[in-house]
């Protein structure tokens, strides 16, 4: 696939437009076209997209336009559809930032850990903004307990580092991540180049005792990847080549839209669209249609294969409704990229901003000193594998939520693996609370908290103002209100009682390391608004907040190793 902007006058029983497309439809901004004969060839298929109702600026959620309560109050966040969370849920980092930490021109050997990577968006990120000058060895470990998520990551990897062709592995990388269909070309490379390298483990592994970990290591040239997992998980890896037997394109789309598309789950579609902007609303629903992740104007029609790293039963899809591939990356950043004249081309951004990622990781690894190893096991039987003192960064993204007990059990396994200050000053451990309780405050805390919720209230009604008086607690208004409430609160007191015993010299000489007090590697409170009301851009960072779903209660912990006399 190209990654220029071409001209939406595409179609399978339609002549076919090549052309670049430099004018956009000006009506939803959703479509380029090379010029106005296209655009009037392709009127009759973009007709009812671009006159859709969720492009009005009058579109209502349902249960607003019914006058009823919706389906999600009251209720407790229960997961609809599948358990697994093949995509990222909150924006990708570059947990080195080599720049301002070791510098520029480090010239020693660097080792990463990524305890319980889910995909590969922080790994991708981090690479591709490694600094051209580093020229020593970059060693990568990714851990994941879900064997389907460690199985997605070794399968992509394998293609960036063995396909020649940078574009065919962009291409594939990104439909084998976020669509549901793929072409036949992506087919083509698992079958061809992948699969024959699983399966030549797979055979040495028929007579291996069941439960045995077995590792295989691939070179390609400077670059290599070395993947660790049980005998029974490699014949799983194997037939992630494959989909199911019998599986059409059309049955497993099926089973995509079932879920998002669920008639019983539309308050909850509508509650994410009534953060968007009118023509963004219909990008939003056709990604959940047709599950492609595509420019809005590219044709379909060679996506005819169902992914068979989603389908590995021809009953079932594996995510839950709410799952958005828009979560996982930066949205500012996205937003950002160019998708042409088709400026609402919310998912088109996202994948020209992938691609140009993507590329900057190939680009960053050809050549380069690079090893890649991936593992599928629990955390305790991880750190007995590994080396203590030999990582530079360690993130543990999933640090158990506001349990000082949970904290401190994962946080004793692994501080021993960090580098000392002698080895390395900058050496730091990453842990992430994705969300911060009020739960833990004694009663002078909740009276302070008080104190700065009637200030919050004064910077929200900066942001939003109502257009009527609200006549429901279900009001558009009151929901959004609800949201902006949480971003604009501050979670700083909660935190510091519950990291309080973690701050203490006991804690910290059991653990071996200690809570960093300036962060070098990723901002505190990432997710909370930096800017007040009335400074430039101040409503774009709050309106981008509040559709990104992100709470602002994300807290990242820094930490470093104590040294030891």
């Amino acid at each position: 696939m190209t990654s220029k902007f071409i001209c939406a006058n595409w179609g399978s029983e339609y002549s076919t437009c090549k052309k670049e497309g430099k004018y956009a439809c000006k009506n939803c901004l959703l479509v380029n076209y090379c010029g106005r004969a296209c655009q009037r060839s392709h009127w009759p298929r973009h007709k009812n997209d671009c006159k859709s109702i969720l492009g009005k600026g009058t579109w209502q959620p349902d249960w607003v336009i019914q006058k009823r309560t919706p389906a999600f109050a009251g209720s407790r966040t229960r997961v609809f559809g599948g358990t697994k969370s093949l995509w990222g849920s909150t924006p990708a980092l570059d947990i080195l930032q080599l720049p301002a930490n070791e510098g520029d021109n480090y010239d020693k050997d660097l080792s990463l850990l990524f305890e319980a990577s889910g995909d590969l968006r922080n790994v991708i990120q981090t690479v591709a903004r490694l600094p051209s000058s580093y020229n020593r060895s970059l060693h990568i470990t990714m851990n994941d307990i879900d064997f389907d998520i460690a199985a997605r990551n070794a399968l992509m990897l394998l293609i960036a580092l063995s396909l020649p062709n940078r574009e065919d592995s962009i291409d594939c990388i990104i439909h084998l991540w976020y669509s549901a269909l793929v072409r036949e070309s992506d087919i083509s490379i698992l079958t061809n180049h992948i699969h024959p390298l699983v399966e030549g483990i797979c055979r040495l592994l028929k007579y291996t005792p069941a439960g045995s970990l077995c590792s295989k290591k691939w070179t390609f040239g400077s670059r290599s990847l070395k993947v660790i997992l049980e005998r029974e998980a490699w014949f799983r890896l194997l037939s992630l080549c494959t989909a199911p037997v019998g599986l059409t394109a059309e049955q497993a789309q099926k089973l995509g839209t079932d879920i998002t598309l669920a008639e019983s789950r539309t308050d909850y579609r509508h509650r994410q669209m009534m953060f968007l902007p009118p023509t963004e609303r219909i990008a939003f629903h056709r990604f959940r249609q047709d599950g492609l992740l595509l420019p809005f104007g590219h044709p379909r029609r060679e996506f005819v294969k169902p992914n068979p790293t989603f389908f590995q039963s021809a009953d079932r899809w594996p995510m839950s409704d709410n799952a958005d591939p828009m979560q996982g990356w930066s949205l500012e950043k996205v937003l950002d990229t160019s998708s042409g004249a088709a400026t609402a081309d919310y998912y088109g951004k996202l994948y020209f901003h992938l691609r140009e990622l993507l590329g900057a990781f190939l680009d960053r690894t050809a050549g380069a000193q690079i090893s890649f190893q991936i593992c599928n096991l629990d955390s305790t039987r991880l750190c007995s594998l590994l080396r203590h003192h030999s990582f530079s960064r360690i993130d543990i993204s999933n640090t158990p939520d506001m349990s000082w007990r949970g904290t401190y059990r994962l946080l004793r396994r692994i501080a021993p693996l960090l580098r000392s200050p002698s080895q390395n000053p900058h050496a730091v451990l990453i842990s992430r609370f994705k969300k911060v309780s009020p739960d833990t405050l004694n009663a002078n805390d909740q009276v302070r908290n008080l104190i700065h919720n009637c200030q919050s209230r004064e910077r929200i009604l900066a942001h939003l103002q109502p257009n009527a008086v609200p006549d429901s607690p279900y009001d558009v208004y009151v929901i959004k209100h609800g949201l902006a409430r949480q971003l604009v609160a501050s979670y700083d007191q909660v935190l510091q009682c519950f990291l309080k015993w973690l701050r203490s010299p006991g804690a910290g000489q059991a653990l071996g390391i200690k809570i960093k007090e300036r962060h070098t590697v990723v901002e505190k409170w990432p997710y909370r608004l930096k800017l007040r009301p009335g400074e430039p851009d101040a409503q774009m960072e709050f309106d981008r907040f509040l559709r990104q779903g992100l709470s602002g209660k994300e807290r990242y912990v820094e930490w470093r190793k104590f040294e030891v006399a």
